[in-house]
């Protein structure tokens, strides 16, 4: 008897734990002041098949070439008309770490800025990376790595991807590093992925659980701060540890997500349906136009030959059966009940739509 006592104890605590879900603070959050920093700048890329601008409609590309070549101690006579293929103009972007140091690498992307066909096997020529402050604090250059191809003869083309953009891995060097005040003060924000005031406090209160840590304290739905006696190197432990720490993370918001550019929709677990009955319909129109042509009874009766468009509109609607949905109380029934409907994704916006405003759905609908 004892035995099976232990193992219904057992059991319960296994299927209370399976319900719990725990995730690192890590995961949930970022530190304040910890970030990466756009970085933007405008080069040529050489190199190229005769897939480059044609400098005829782009200006700006021999302008720029003239440029780089004066700096070379080329001069290029006035009035000469470049007829270049082989050059494209592009934008180039990169991150900055956070912390990033003189002379640590990253990656660049890179995109075409004309009409280029195609940047393969093009080769950036060095480009300043400049910050929001107008500073240069990284230099890039390096042979591009396109991901698509491009075939064209006889007037027919084909394309897979895209090649009017790519990547140079570690194309950057960082020249300048930003000034950074990490671990000059004892307050540490830590900033949450989403908005959620009982997850804001459920952080606040496992670090306070764990002592040693400092006092925590959440500020808003947002924003956890920690205040600590550790600075400089010892606040580098403090959130490592603290980074570590599991939190149970409740419940969620009902939520579905719509794109309505791609027709996609995403629904999270927490979503439920309650019985309702839906008509579904789909209407076509079809609009066709011919040209008659009407000619005089006599050919020499002075008459005009017309040309009068004739116009016929067919107008159907197939479906409109009303279907009932029963009530769903969890994310599988739910898809069920979508499934069985038959819509496409583009008539499942306009379903949930009308369901949520029916009082049907229980959830959040986000349009995105």
């Amino acid at each position: 008897m004892r035995n099976v006592l232990i193992r219904s104890v057992l059991l319960l605590t296994l299927a209370v734990s399976a319900l719990a879900q725990a995730d690192r603070i890590r995961d949930l959050t970022t530190v304040g002041g910890v970030r990466d920093n756009s970085l933007i700048g405008y080069g040529l890329v050489v190199g190229l098949d005769g897939t480059g601008d044609q400098t005829t409609q782009t200006p700006f590309t021999t302008q720029s070439l003239s440029n780089m070549l004066s700096q070379l101690g080329i001069t290029v006579p006035a009035g000469t008309n470049m007829q270049l293929k082989n050059v494209a103009a592009v934008m180039v972007t990169a991150k900055l770490p956070a912390f990033g140091r003189q002379g640590q690498v990253v990656d660049v992307v890179v995109s075409s800025l004309g009409n280029a066909k195609s940047l393969r096997g093009g080769t950036l020529l060095m480009t300043p990376l400049k910050g929001v402050d107008n500073q240069v604090y990284a230099l890039a250059q390096g042979n591009i790595l396109i991901g698509g191809a491009s075939v064209s003869a006889g007037g027919s083309s084909a394309q897979v991807n895209q090649v009017n953009g790519g990547r140079i891995t570690g194309g950057a060097t960082i020249e300048r590093e930003l000034p950074n005040n990490f671990g000059s003060s004892n307050l540490v924000n830590l900033f949450l992925n989403q908005e959620d005031f009982g997850m804001a406090q459920r952080i606040s209160d496992a670090i306070n659980s764990r002592g040693g840590y400092g006092m925590a304290q959440a500020l808003d739905g947002r924003t956890v701060q920690i205040r600590s006696s550790a600075n400089g190197t010892s606040q580098v432990r403090l959130l490592a540890d603290i980074q570590n720490i599991d939190v149970a993370v409740a419940v969620q918001d009902a939520k579905v997500i719509i794109n309505s550019r791609t027709g996609s929709v995403v629904m999270n677990r927490e979503v439920m349906l309650t019985q309702c009955a839906i008509a579904q319909g789909s209407l076509s129109v079809t609009v066709n136009q011919t040209q008659n042509v009407n000619q005089p009874n006599t050919p020499f009766g002075g008459g005009q030959t017309v040309v009068t468009p004739q116009t016929q509109i067919d107008m159907r609607q197939s479906g409109g059966a009303l279907q009932t949905v029963n009530a769903s109380a969890n994310l599988n029934s739910v898809v069920r009940a979508m499934n069985a409907l038959g819509a496409k994704p583009i008539d499942l916006m306009s379903i949930l739509q009308a369901m949520q405003s029916a009082g049907c759905l229980h959830a959040k609908l986000e349009i995105i």
